[in-house]
């Protein structure tokens, strides 16, 4: 209950979350290359599963923004490859999750408490290379979410169905499948930070629209993913 509290509202609420950040390419003998700025918002509502736990009901955008300037890249010239590419943005609907299953571990600091969730993945890959040499690294996709929730001790202890919280998030990837980096070793490492009930840059508001500002009402599946997006945009 208190993680859920923390990362949404036990009273059903929608919580908007927004984070900012940076993306870097690493390599075999190369790199780490910065690659990218990235800015994003999850809207979320939890609600209790019929089995018991938690359901996490979310939609989230973000855009890749040029490492420098900070403005929006729609097309992108990959140094690593000396090619230019059409940019996807993420726009992920839907972004759902079953919580209560396992405990959230959760450290005191102070006066603060941190609750991190580390989310290892591997299954297989939506763009099978066979399919999509250029698009894919491997049959199986294999990445980490590492997420940190801050929060007030005193606000966890409250009774308070949203408590204030910031967070940062890293997460290990392979290759975008838009970036066309084929079967290059190597891979992504996003890091980033933000909080709940931070403001939405206007350029991410305008480019997600109406219905990313707002949570899912019911469970759906499967979740999308930046592989499924392309998947789904050049044809299965």
């Amino acid at each position: 209950m208190d993680f859920i509290r923390v990362r949404a509202s036990s009273d059903g609420a929608e919580t908007i979350s927004s984070w900012t950040g940076d993306v870097y390419g690493w390599e075999p003998g190369g790199g780490p290359h910065h690659l990218f700025g990235f800015e994003g918002v999850n809207v979320a509502r939890a609600v209790r599963g019929d089995g018991g736990g938690w359901l996490l009901l979310t939609r989230e955008a973000a855009l890749y923004l040029d490492p420098r300037t900070r403005e929006v890249l729609d097309v992108w010239d990959n140094p690593l490859t000396g090619r230019r590419v059409e940019v996807q943005h993420v726009f992920n609907d839907p972004v759902n999750q079953r919580l209560g299953g396992y405990p959230v571990p959760v450290t005191r600091l102070g006066e603060q408490v941190v609750f991190n969730v580390d989310v290892r993945l591997a299954y297989p890959s939506p763009l099978k290379v066979a399919d999509y040499p250029d698009n894919s690294a491997d049959d199986t996709y294999r990445a980490m979410e590492l997420f940190q929730f801050f929060a007030r001790a005193a606000d966890v202890e409250s009774e308070l169905p949203d408590v204030p919280s910031v967070f940062s998030w890293c997460r290990v990837s392979p290759w975008l499948p838009w970036m066309a980096m084929a079967q290059r070793p190597g891979g992504l490492v996003y890091h980033c930070r933000g909080g709940k009930g931070a403001e939405v840059p206007p350029r991410l508001r305008e480019r997600a629209g109406e219905r990313f500002l707002h949570a899912p009402q019911e469970w759906s599946a499967p979740n999308v993913t930046s592989w499924t997006a392309f998947a789904d945009k050049v044809g299965r």
